[in-house]
């Protein structure tokens, strides 16, 4: 059901490789500040990737996503996308430091967005952020998705703190 790869003006979204552990590794893996608002925390060594990446390529119910810049052939960041339920869809990013600012996430969001809602079968797709998280909530809603609300307690940063935090709730429906 989900899609080989997405493109966009900048961006080519293609499926992970196990080819691409380094440059996960190199682009943001090891990057506190990238890291900051992630389930897991900064790699240290490289072998941690791969073993990251080969449990990607394992997975039944969802589909990681290198982003790749069409100006440089270099990933950037990745795309997961996952099926939520019946109908439903949830998906996270990371995107290198030094793209940061640029309006790259949002096109790639707002491509997926776009791509999931033409789907008869799928009718809703969203994501959590933590509260402090401002900068992936602002992307989120640049791609068309809205607040829903707060759900408390509901995910661990590791990189934040070991207590569950609360994520502000964002999606859009047909």
């Amino acid at each position: 059901m989900l899609p080989a790869s997405f493109e966009t003006a900048r961006l080519i979204s293609r499926p992970i490789e196990a080819a691409d552990a380094q440059a996960i590794f190199d682009e943001y893996g090891q990057d506190a500040e990238v890291t900051r608002y992630l389930t897991w925390r900064p790699v240290t060594h490289v072998e941690q990737t791969r073993a990251f990446v080969e449990i990607c390529l394992r997975a039944q119910t969802s589909r990681s996503y290198m982003l790749v810049s069409k100006a440089s052939g270099r990933v950037i960041g990745s795309f997961d996308l996952r099926t939520a339920g019946h109908g439903r869809l949830d998906f996270g990013y990371v995107l290198g430091r030094r793209h940061w600012r640029q309006g790259l996430m949002t096109e790639a969001l707002t491509e997926v967005v776009g791509w999931a809602l033409a789907q008869p079968s799928i009718w809703r797709i969203g994501a959590v952020a933590d509260v402090e998280n401002l900068a992936s909530i602002r992307v989120m809603e640049k791609a068309g998705l809205r607040r829903e609300g707060i759900l408390s307690r509901w995910m661990i940063h590791p990189n934040v703190s070991d207590e569950p935090r609360d994520c502000v709730i964002l999606a859009r429906t047909w």
